[in-house]
């Protein structure tokens, strides 16, 4: 990691000495790096009236195929240190879902998770992506779920990270958001470094001309992420969702941070038992984004999990 850190320190020094930067150029040079390592490139789908932006593989690979799902507030690059883990071993798609990173934000779609799970067969279909691994965290865990249950002929097996969409047991984020603060929609400075010290037990390095446009897009996100929070915050008092995913097929891994703030880690067993063949691993350091927290970790429970199920 110390090697790593210090790789993207110099790109960083290099970057600065040889043009007058902007933050936002250095930005978008460091997160060029993160993909690049990871075995990714960038790309772009129009699927009805919405840009859908993603990453993929560079190159093909002869394995099968994994689609990453993010967070609520979250976006493609959340998955890049849990692609790199696979690089050379999946051919990857991570999206922006609607709403997201550099995909279409419009006010006026559908947001519950239902409609999520269309838009995401529909960009699958765009890209002719037709049988694959999902994995999904928060808010991108519900709609892995839902989706594994509502298209079963797609889904191989689903990991599901600190899913949203069941509240059995509830969490601090609920009585903050009761009293009127939600820390996962950054509304001024400072609120982005709280999102990030609330979400994650251990956080990743992350330089300061980079943290500084994170913050900014994150401020400048705040009026759709209040659609979106609106649209899904009530799902998990709904039947609906828990009856639905009753139906997945699929094998299912439920990977949960237990220090995880955002979602109690409890409601793992909600799922495991709801869900017809599914597990459970908790890890005890660890926030509401294992795939950000402990890449390699997260890597290795997935692969344990498909060599479990070879005949």
């Amino acid at each position: 990691m110390r090697r790593t850190h210090l790789k993207l320190f110099l790109l960083l020094t290099v970057t600065l000495l040889v043009s007058a930067c902007s933050r936002q150029s250095i930005y978008e040079n460091a997160i060029d790096w993160e993909r690049s390592s990871a075995g990714l490139k960038a790309a772009q789908v129009t699927v009805g009236d919405l840009d859908i932006a993603y990453l993929r593989s560079e190159e093909p690979v002869d394995g099968d195929t994994l689609v990453l799902i993010h967070g609520f507030g979250a976006n493609k690059d959340n998955w890049t240190r849990l692609a790199k883990e696979f690089q050379g071993e999946f051919n990857i798609y991570a999206l922006d879902l609607p709403g997201h990173g550099d995909s279409s934000k419009p006010l006026d779609i559908g947001y519950r998770f239902e409609d999520q799970v269309d838009y995401v067969h529909q960009i699958l279909k765009e890209l002719g992506v037709e049988r694959f691994h999902m994995m999904g965290n928060s808010m991108g865990g519900a709609i892995t779920a839902l989706y594994a249950a509502t298209h079963p002929e797609q889904v191989h097996t689903a990991v599901l990270f600190d899913p949203a969409g069941i509240f059995e047991y509830e969490s601090e984020l609920v009585e903050l958001v009761m009293d009127g603060d939600n820390p996962l929609i950054p509304k001024r400075e400072g609120d982005f470094d709280r999102l990030l010290d609330f979400a994650l037990e251990k956080r990743p390095f992350v330089p300061w001309p980079i943290f500084d446009v994170m913050e900014e897009k994150a401020i400048a996100n705040r009026e759709v992420n209040e659609v979106i929070f609106r649209a899904i915050r009530d799902t998990g008092f709904e039947p609906d969702f828990r009856n639905a995913i009753t139906n997945i097929q699929a094998p299912v891994l439920v990977v949960w941070g237990k220090l995880d703030r955002v979602i109690d880690y409890r409601n793992a067993d909600v799922f495991v038992e709801a869900i017809p063949n599914a597990r459970k691993a908790i890890l005890d350091d660890i926030g509401h984004a294992p795939m950000v927290e402990a890449p390699e970790e997260s890597a290795a429970l997935f692969r344990d999990f498909l060599a479990d199920r070879q005949p």
